[in-house]
């Protein structure tokens, strides 16, 4: 059953789960799938280039859950348009036409031109040839950050109400070596897959302990929190005080697709598959957590 609300975000549940019955306390949202452009946006850049700012196939990828009782959340909206893994805060003046009247927190993101709205692309692309008005950028936040938080809230709060505890992934993608104005760490070559937790701050460490352990045993190349250690969404969302616990899971683009062209390879369908069963490995682990 799928549940679209407008610039905003989708919310993906099977018919024969309800939003009270989802089969395991489990949640994933996908921040940076979204692909419908406002026409608003008016970005200086072609649409082949708008679109290596999005987390490419990331929804599908992680689709099956779906149909296996876990509900996902996936950004409408393009990353490039407001970006759902940003706090509200993180504004970019150089942006805008006028002070921000509020305040700002002038993060490393921030300074590399990839806040809340972002300034450039990875490549130091810029996105504008003209400045931002700050009624624009409120707009942005409220038609689509602001719900897709609000969304992901409430299926979280939902699980967390029904089995006392709640584990969410956070869905990305990284591309095989990190752009020049991607990260403070420019050409770095990506493992397969980077689990970011804030160094424990977000979740119990055996969550991202027994994924990568189970990613391993597949083969697979994985760090913790190194590159990447999640930002503002597992901040957000993960209390495990509370037992709410929130993972940031990168995969690496070279894994399922032409980096060039965006298309499928040969291995897209693997990559889908063991994340299925990755999928199901997860409904049983957290189902006995709350056993």
């Amino acid at each position: 059953m799928r549940i679209t609300q407008p610039l905003s975000y989708r919310l993906d549940l099977p018919q024969q789960y309800p939003d009270s019955e989802i089969s395991a306390p489990l949640v994933l949202d996908s921040p940076h799938s979204g692909t419908a452009y406002p026409p608003d946006f008016a970005a200086a850049v072609d649409f082949g280039a708008l679109r290596t700012a999005e987390d490419t196939w990331v929804d599908d990828l992680w689709g099956d859950a779906i149909d296996m009782g876990v509900p996902m959340i996936a950004a409408a909206f393009p990353r490039a348009y407001i970006d759902a893994n940003r706090a509200p805060d993180e504004i970019d003046e150089l942006l805008l036409d006028q002070p921000w009247p509020d305040a700002i927190n002038a993060s490393p993101k921030v300074k590399l031109g990839k806040g809340l709205i972002w300034r450039m692309l990875d490549d130091g692309t810029p996105l504008y040839n003209r400045k931002l008005t700050v009624a624009e950028a409120r707009h942005r936040i409220d038609a689509c950050w602001k719900p897709y938080h609000a969304a992901l809230g409430q299926v979280l709060d939902n699980a967390h109400r029904k089995f006392g505890k709640v584990w969410h992934i956070n869905c990305h993608s990284m591309p095989s070596v990190a752009g020049a104005f991607a990260t403070d760490r420019p050409g770095l070559v990506h493992p397969d897959f980077v689990l970011g937790d804030r160094d424990g701050s977000t979740s119990d460490p055996a969550f991202r302990e027994f994924i990568a352990a189970w990613l391993r045993e597949r083969g697979y190349d994985v760090t913790v929190n190194d590159p990447y250690k999640g930002v503002e969404l597992v901040r957000a969302f993960g209390r495990p005080q509370e037992g709410r616990h929130s993972l940031q899971i990168e995969i690496n683009r070279k894994l399922y697709m032409d980096e060039v062209t965006l298309r499928p390879s040969e291995n897209y369908g693997r990559l889908k598959a063991d994340l299925r069963d990755l999928t199901a490995a997860l409904i049983l682990w957290t189902r006995a957590q709350t056993a």
